[in-house]
């Protein structure tokens, strides 16, 4: 099968390698859709991610649909949860397998993800999705679990003012969750003009002043996080949601102080796969019209650069298509 692996920085190859044979509990998935991740791209731009660095050539991807083929699930259409969290550390056992002490995920560390043909995964990780969502759409269900997440981690009200500060596709999913969720304003500050009118065909005004009850943080620039604390009413929860640059974030900690902010650091997602196959099965949440731009699996150095000008809004890769 034809796999895509990072050697380094900028330097991402295709091999031809052996079909995987999925082990006792694993089910052997054909892969029909990647969406490139902006920690993806901090992979494909650094090496790395935070204190993690490329060990060895990894295969990226951890925003994963496909169809399975054999076992119980032979020729269910899943959404590929990236996540195996152990179910045995405390984290785990207090309901956050999100922080799983000894978690295992697509796509970082020791594990590849989702860009190849074929992967092997636990069958209890993959997530049967009716036929009303495409390929494309079971793969964005990740970074909408990511969204999720943090809207629960916000602890929202009803007819609250919320600021969304970076407009990529999780943030425009939180400007629709926000919506759904009873917000009586949404507001969306984003430097890039496309993403800003993207929001605001999503229903956002244009982010002005400090007006916010809740703020979700999710570009990662010190620049962003600057804006999401001024736009914060007193008192408000401000959400950090994207992954900066060279592990380290900075702000003036007197806008904070002074406001008696809550922030709250939110990381990859609980359980919440159903919660999400049900919105975008449902169409109360629009996850097509954030696909800007596919490329089969040949093309993948191509779908890198393209996704990290960030020139669009969410690159797709397609492994099963010959390029």
């Amino acid at each position: 099968m034809r796999v895509a692996r990072l050697h380094g920085a900028g330097d991402v190859r295709l091999h031809d390698e052996p079909d995987p044979a999925p082990g006792e509990g694993e089910s052997l998935v054909e892969v029909t859709s990647v969406g490139l991740c902006g920690s993806d791209l901090h992979w494909f731009t650094e090496g790395g991610i935070g204190d993690a660095v490329v060990a060895r050539p990894l295969v990226l991807g951890h925003e994963m649909a496909g169809v399975v083929r054999g076992g119980p699930l032979d020729g269910r259409r899943v959404a590929i949860d990236p996540a195996i969290p152990c179910m045995r550390c405390e984290p785990c056992l207090e309901g956050n397998p999100n922080l799983c002490l000894n978690i295992v995920f697509a796509g970082h560390g020791a594990c590849d993800g989702g860009l190849r043909r074929l992967m092997a995964w636990p069958t209890h990780r993959l997530h049967p999705v009716p036929d009303t969502i495409s390929d494309d759409e079971g793969a964005l269900l990740e970074p909408l679990g990511v969204a999720l997440h943090a809207y629960d981690m916000a602890h929202p009200r009803l007819a609250q003012t919320v600021a969304v500060v970076g407009c990529g596709p999780i943030g425009l999913m939180l400007i629709q969750l926000a919506r759904l969720a009873g917000a009586t304003r949404v507001l969306a500050a984003d430097p890039l003009p496309h993403r800003l009118a993207a929001a605001a065909g999503l229903g956002a005004a244009p982010l002005t002043d400090s007006e916010a009850d809740l703020v979700f943080e999710v570009s990662g620039s010190d620049a962003a996080v600057e804006a999401a604390l001024r736009a914060a009413k007193p008192g408000a929860r401000v959400i950090l949601v994207g992954i900066p640059d060279g592990d380290r974030t900075t702000f003036p900690a007197s806008i904070a102080r002074r406001k008696g902010l809550t922030l709250v650091l939110s990381r990859r997602m609980g359980e919440v796969y159903p919660r999400a196959i049900d919105l975008a099965a449902q169409k109360r949440v629009d996850l097509t019209s954030l696909v800007s731009a596919a490329f089969p699996l040949a093309e993948i150095a191509t779908a890198m650069t393209t996704a990290a000008a960030r020139t669009g809004l969410k690159v797709v890769a397609h492994p099963g298509v010959a390029g």
